[in-house]
């Protein structure tokens, strides 16, 4: 039973009201835009906060003949089902039927290297297993029924991509195996213990596996796109390719309810909260910003981001948790591409917000002052520090003149990102010039020096 079950959590009491009117119509418009730049033909969201719930659907969730999205609508959430199936196999873990630091070979002897590899290193993609679903389309054998055995046998009987441990690498096998050893030792299927454990106690009542499940007709179609052409209906994967690693359909608002619950622990124990969401490290000790089936990663506040993307055969989600800010954002999207990363990004900054930079515009002059000195191969010294001054040799200097100085004046300069690390501020530039877009990487030391300064291509124009 999931712990604090009983209702829906996103119909509980709020911690303070949110007032979602502000803030509506730059969420729609941010949305729309995207839609409309992008051509995907629609997008469902949930922005949870607080315990209250702004759910919204916009563009077309079938094309021929048109109809209209609406939040009640079903759309595939493809990887962000493996944050589901991690948090599934910690139940075991609680009750004592496995371990993450069982050896696959406990129930998998046959598969390479099983004594090697641990569950944990299933789920945090560190195991070497090559997986079998790289590709961002339906390649045509994917498009027939399939098992898990075959998977099995195709890419986890083969040698590793890497030793265990010492390399991150996405992986999907990873979580067709974890799905077989959550069954072994539940005695039932994955849905079935996922509906049983998580979806009905939680109130979750959209959910299905969409390869065991009917799909309404009522639900979203996907869609692809051939470059910039128009949308087309996109055939899915056969059966049993998707399995633990994305076989679910849902709506955005459960898939919210999932997040709140995560985040309130409702679903998992604070220690087992905690293996899931905290970011694995390799052998060398050198981090991957991924927990057990989330990313890893922090706002700009510093606030804790768990998050994961999905993409399936026309489908692509983002769900965002941000426990800190007792908040999260769910975009689905029945279109391929960065519609619903980008969605999910301009909501971010309407509803979490970047954290204040008073020494932005400042930062953002001394960057400009800067470039203009080195287009015209008179970088002031005084504005670097000893290590950037000795990187500006005279060769240096004169590659970025003549590589700078005719493109001419820039047609804009624009801050993109800030980060501290190393003691130091991270800042990132965009610069628009009449021939060429360029990015511009710097740090800055405490006491106002340019630590560095690199100019690179921002990709083709």
């Amino acid at each position: 039973m999931v712990r604090g079950a009983g209702k829906r959590v996103d119909q509980g009491a709020p911690e303070a009201p949110v007032n979602w009117s502000p803030q509506e119509s730059a969420i729609d418009q941010a949305v729309l835009k995207v839609l409309a730049e992008t051509g995907v033909p629609s997008a469902s969201i949930a922005v949870s906060q607080n315990g209250e719930l702004y759910a919204r659907a916009y563009g077309n969730a079938r094309l021929n003949p048109p109809v209209a999205a609406t939040p009640e609508m079903r759309y595939k959430i493809a990887s962000n089902g493996k944050q589901i199936t991690a948090a599934a196999v910690l139940l075991l873990v609680e009750e004592g039927r496995l371990s993450l630091d069982d050896a696959v070979a406990r129930f998998f002897p046959d598969l390479t290297r099983a004594r090697e590899i641990t569950i944990r290193q299933l789920l945090a993609h560190t195991s070497g297993y090559r997986d079998y679903y790289s590709l961002d389309y339906v390649a045509q054998p994917m498009g027939r029924d399939t098992t898990t055995e075959v998977i099995l046998d195709g890419w986890a009987k083969i040698p590793l991509d890497f030793e265990p441990g010492a390399r991150w690498q996405y992986s999907n096998t990873n979580y067709v195996i974890a799905g077989r050893i959550l069954e072994t030792v539940a005695g039932t299927p994955l849905r079935e213990f996922l509906r049983a454990r998580f979806f009905g106690p939680l109130g979750m009542r959209s959910v299905i596996d969409v390869h065991h499940d009917d799909w309404n007709p009522e639900d979203a179609c996907g869609y692809r796109q051939f470059a910039l052409g128009l949308p087309r209906e996109a055939g899915p994967e056969g059966k049993g390719w998707m399995y633990a690693m994305g076989d679910l359909a849902m709506t955005a608002g459960d898939l919210a309810t999932w997040s709140r619950a995560l985040m309130e622990g409702a679903v998992l124990r604070p220690e087992s909260l905690r293996e899931l969401t905290t970011e694995v490290r390799l052998a060398g000790g050198s981090g991957t910003k991924y927990g057990l089936g989330l990313q890893i990663g922090t706002t700009a506040n510093g606030n804790r981001r768990w998050s994961h993307g999905g993409g399936t055969a026309g489908f692509v989600s983002r769900n965002t948790i941000y426990p800190d800010d007792s908040a999260s954002i769910t975009v689905l999207t029945n279109g391929e591409g960065l519609a619903a990363e980008t969605i999910a990004g301009k909501i971010e900054e309407l509803v979490i917000g970047a954290v204040a930079d008073p020494d932005a515009p400042a930062a953002l002059e001394r960057a400009k002052t800067m470039f203009a000195g080195l287009q015209n191969g008179k970088p002031d010294s005084a504005l670097m520090n000893d290590d950037l001054r000795a990187y500006f040799t005279p060769q240096a200097i004169a590659d970025y003149a003549a590589s700078l100085k005719p493109l001419g004046a820039p047609e804009s300069f624009t801050a993109e990102s800030r980060q501290d690390r190393g003691g130091m501020t991270h800042r990132s530039f965009s610069v628009k010039t009449a021939k060429k877009s360029l990015r511009v990487s710097t740090y800055v030391t405490r006491d106002g020096k340019f630590a560095q300064f690199l100019v690179t291509p921002l990709g083709c124009d």
